[in-house]
């Protein structure tokens, strides 16, 4: 198989795997159990599946990390993340699929300020541009959006917090070396399965699905977005050049937002759809900032 051929299948399985995740927002809106309920069962119901695809693809070093202090990380980055996913789950019940899909998208940028801030790294003409072009985008969608309702700004503030929350993840992820992804993946989902589930305690007493339908569209949340979604974008990632990886990953907020129109009638306007453009371009070059292998994306997002 040539080399071309080979980038673009694995650019198609890339944006397969984006894809997948952004249908997560359909079915947290579709769940009837409260946000950081559908976040536990994502979790739990993914973890038969991703520990038989670490067996088979990891075989004897299946479970194994490197250090002791790495899975010490995978915890705490894995708070990060339940965080992040429960905040943007909660953003989704208040403003559009749309807008909490984009926002939580904005992480890269916070990544990027990470580096200047924590590791010293330079600023490039490249990340002012993405840094411009994602908040004038951010701004745009929140004044020109549908709802007026202070709860739309509730829940568009809470998906920026939670951007901030998965950029903190993937900082910590990204100190891990050269971990096997797949076995990164199984123990953040577990982790995060476990936070989850205290969270979800506090936050309310229904935590079973009322109907067999209402249990399979956590079923199908877990397998689509956490396992499939999951192991499509760890799989072709780090085989495709940057570029094309962030445009494959834009997958995500693109999807979300034309299945948030087709199922909820959350139409965009003219100048809606001109900011998720520009928002979108932000994130691109933003994206280009950072290495790909490190976005291996546990959302939402992801």
């Amino acid at each position: 198989m040539s080399s071309q051929l080979k980038s673009a299948k694995n650019f198609f399985i890339l944006c397969l795997g984006a894809g997948l995740i952004g249908l997560a927002p359909l079915f947290v809106r579709w769940s009837e159990l409260s946000p950081s309920w559908n976040l536990f069962y994502r979790m739990f119901l993914a973890l038969p599946f991703l520990a038989l695809i670490n067996i088979y693809f990891n075989r004897g070093e299946a479970f194994k990390l490197k250090s002791k202090n790495n899975l010490m990380l995978v915890f705490i980055a894995s708070f990060a993340f339940a965080a992040d996913m429960s905040l943007w789950h909660w953003s989704i019940e208040f403003t559009s699929i749309a807008n909490a899909t984009i926002f939580v998208n904005t992480a890269s940028i916070y990544l990027v300020l990470f580096g200047v801030f924590i590791f010293k790294e330079s600023i490039s003409k490249n990340f002012l541009l993405s840094f411009i072009l994602t908040y004038v985008g951010v701004i745009g969608l929140v004044y020109f959006s549908n709802s007026k309702a202070e709860s739309a700004l509730f829940g568009d503030t809470m998906a920026l917090i939670a951007a901030f929350l998965y950029a903190t993840y993937l900082l910590i992820i990204s100190r891990l070396g050269k971990e096997s992804a797949i076995n990164i993946i199984f123990y953040t989902t577990f982790f995060t399965c476990f936070f989850g589930l205290i969270f979800a305690l506090f936050e309310s007493r229904v935590f079973m699905p009322s109907s067999s339908t209402q249990f399979y569209n956590l079923l199908a949340m877990a397998i689509l977005c956490q396992v499939g979604g999951q192991f499509f974008i760890t799989f072709s990632l780090p085989k495709i050049k940057a570029s094309f990886g962030s445009v494959g990953l834009l997958m995500q907020p693109i999807v979300a937002t034309i299945f948030g129109a087709l199922m909820f009638y959350e139409y965009l306007n003219f100048k809606q759809l001109s900011f998720v453009i520009i928002a979108l371009l932000g994130i691109y070059f933003a994206r280009l900032e950072i290495n790909p292998s490190k976005e291996i994306s546990d959302e939402a997002e992801n």
